[in-house]
């Protein structure tokens, strides 16, 4: 009997040595070098790539989508989740939904796609995320007219800065070059500020 006791005292010591040392190395060991690692090769993502105006308020981020909704600045994807980071995902509607079908009625009334130009698919067509904070070139461009009319400058101006700021993050695996939203309005802000 004493024996069995002492078999038992000591498994439970020897698993109560195993729950604290996973304890120390998942919850602070391993994120502490996972960290670290973070700051010192990518410090910009890893701090979640915030933009800060001149001032150093927060703007946003480059990682993240928001919602732009004046005609003076590109709009980004439509969002399943309203912009929401907390909730990020997509609508799970089936591709027959009538839902789908009404929000792509009214974002090609919105895009005044009646105008007889073919609307680019990533202007009514959610992410996975709903919070994809790029377009692309082709999406970016069928909106200059509209934000240079709304800013009060050539329509040159604005597909100038759109080729400056578009990029291939995948290079040649990219089909199609793409810009973020929030570094393009950033941009005509500083071109074009607003009244």
């Amino acid at each position: 009997m004493i024996v069995q006791r002492t078999g038992f005292l000591a498994q439970i010591a020897v698993s109560l040595r195993v729950v604290l040392a996973t304890i120390l190395f998942c919850s602070l060991l391993y994120p502490l070098v996972i960290w670290g690692l973070g700051q010192m090769l990518t410090p910009d993502s890893a701090n979640g790539s915030l933009i800060k105006d001149e001032k150093g308020e927060l703007l946003g981020s480059k990682l993240l989508a928001q919602r732009f909704q004046r005609p003076e600045y590109l709009w980004p994807r439509p969002s399943a989740v309203g912009y929401d980071s907390s909730a990020a995902g997509g609508s799970n509607l089936s591709p027959a939904s009538p839902k789908l079908r009404e929000r792509a009625k009214s974002l090609l009334a919105r895009f005044d796609a009646s105008a007889g130009r073919p609307l680019p698919a990533d202007l009514v067509t959610t992410s996975g995320s709903g919070l994809d904070p790029h377009i692309t070139l082709a999406a970016a461009r069928y909106q200059a007219a509209r934000v240079s009319a709304a800013r009060g400058i050539s329509v040159g101006t604005v597909l100038n800065l759109l080729n400056q700021l578009a990029f291939r993050p995948g290079r040649v695996l990219t089909p199609q070059p793409l810009v973020n939203v929030l570094l393009v309005n950033r941009a005509l802000d500083r071109v074009a500020p607003l009244r």
